[in-house]
């Protein structure tokens, strides 16, 4: 596929890197020629260095023939012209817009064919919110995920010593909750992924991904380990789009305190949020977070744009007694770095991201992607079309289907109906079909997998 990525900063070059792996053909384009440099070095693409929304930079790009326009520049007003020129001029397919702005988004008779002809918005700071809210939802999930419109959902946890299922075979699950709808779709050992089999043995400190039904994860959860008390207290670090946003989101459903060093943003927010007790201050500052009752803290989350303080007021919270922390962190190195000391959960934004936009990226009809373990495997819900004449999925039986090494199919959404694939399951037309791959390089063998024969139409 013929991607141009206009912009090359942390999102740009993240989604042009995750693109790039997979054979498509990219151009970036960027006022800043050190940082295209930088990107044509590294990866196989090409560059362009000129304004994103000018006419006859596209032109250079190759948007005459480009399948795709996805616009992430820092700039909103940037993004949608750029989006509007290669509509008009280029009659480009398919076009992707980063709009922050809550102002823009809040009028969705903006982003129609006869207005701004955006085909999708994506907002990175409205990713993360949604993301932490789930992780605060499932108290010890380390990843919840969605499928099927919020019917299924992927979760990653830990398991602990003295987890009901930890130390047993996966069959027991079954066993042990007789009419839950759930499937354990990978175990990674050590950095090691295993695939699950109904003789493999759940060990402490497995990372399990499991899909279930929403009703049901709760229940697989306690299986693998103690779950924690409801959350109450929570502190915010960061009045910016994300901070001020995850604030808004919680103040709620729970006690909520927000700090910020910024004397003018701590004011507006304070006018702005109702159930938020807003803090002038430094979140590394220990008499602060003493005086806020840091230790009685169930969730501390960094959420600044600077990694360096997140980790650091996040290690800090730790040590001081706050019984989670969660921390935002931009640079891919350090995410498993922080994660392997104090800090429990480090949420990378381009991560979250980059899901929304590879479902547009996928061949076959993939509504939902999305990206595990630092891009490493992927999750995917595909629509399986046709008959079995025309479809090498369709009409078939789970065990029928040739799929790739390290892939597994999950689960099924029939209708309104959720179920558990077993070998003998056979999958109709238009079922919701959700894999799990622990290989990403074989994305392409399973999107041939749901692609239809021509015989079809």
């Amino acid at each position: 596929m013929k991607i141009i990525v206009l912009g090359a900063g942390q999102v740009g070059s993240s989604v042009a890197e995750n693109l790039a792996r997979e054979a498509n053909d990219i151009t970036v384009v960027d006022v800043d020629a050190k940082a295209l440099l930088d990107l044509q070095n590294r990866l196989d693409l090409r560059t362009v260095c000129g304004h994103a929304s000018h006419p006859d930079v596209l032109r250079r790009a190759g948007a005459e023939d480009a399948d795709m326009v996805l616009a992430v520049t820092n700039s909103d007003e940037t993004n949608m012209a750029a989006c509007q020129v290669a509509y008009t001029l280029f009659h480009t397919p398919t076009k992707i817009a980063r709009v922050r702005a809550r102002e823009y988004i809040a009028y969705s008779q903006l982003f129609t064919q006869e207005a701004f002809p955006i085909d999708m918005l994506i907002s990175p700071e409205q990713v993360v919110i949604d993301h932490v809210r789930r992780l605060i939802e499932y108290p010890g999930a380390l990843q919840v995920l969605d499928f099927a419109d919020g019917r299924v959902r992927l979760v990653a946890v830990k398991a602990y010593y003295g987890g009901p299922l930890v130390g047993h075979e996966l069959r027991e699950l079954k066993e042990h909750m007789p009419g839950i709808k759930s499937r354990v779709a990978a175990i990674f050992r050590r950095g090691t992924p295993i695939i699950p089999q109904g003789d493999t043995v759940i060990e402490v400190d497995d990372e399990v991904f499991f899909i279930a039904a929403k009703d049901d994860i709760r229940a697989v959860m306690s299986e693998l380990r103690k779950l924690d008390k409801p959350i109450k207290r929570i502190i915010v670090v960061g009045g910016g789009n994300i901070g001020k946003g995850l604030a808004a989101a919680l103040e709620d459903q729970y006690q909520v305190k927000l700090i910020d060093h910024n004397t003018e943003r701590t004011l507006r927010i304070a006018e702005e949020l109702d159930n938020t007790l807003v803090l002038l201050g430094d979140a590394a500052d220990e008499e602060l977070l003493l005086e806020e009752n840091i230790e009685s803290t169930d969730i501390f989350c960094a959420m600044t744009n600077d990694d360096e303080a997140n980790i650091l007021s996040a290690m800090l919270a730790k040590r001081l007694g706050a019984k989670k922390v969660m921390t935002l962190i931009n640079r891919a190195a350090y995410v498993d770095l922080v994660e392997s000391g104090e800090i429990d959960i480090a949420i990378s934004p381009h991560q979250a991201t980059i899901g929304g936009l590879l479902a547009h990226v996928r061949r076959g009809d993939v509504v939902v992607v999305h990206s595990l373990r630092r891009g490493a495997a992927e999750a995917i819900e595909a629509i399986a079309h046709g008959d079995k004449k025309s479809s090498r999925v369709v009409g078939r039986a789970v065990e029928e289907i040739k799929l790739p090494r390290g892939t597994s199919i999950s689960i099924i959404v029939r209708g309104e109906e959720v179920l558990v694939a077993h070998h003998d399951t056979v999958i109709e037309a238009e079922d919701h079909v959700i894999l799990f791959l622990i290989d990403k390089k074989r994305i392409t063998e399973v999107e041939r997998l749901f692609q239809v024969g021509v015989t079809f139409f």
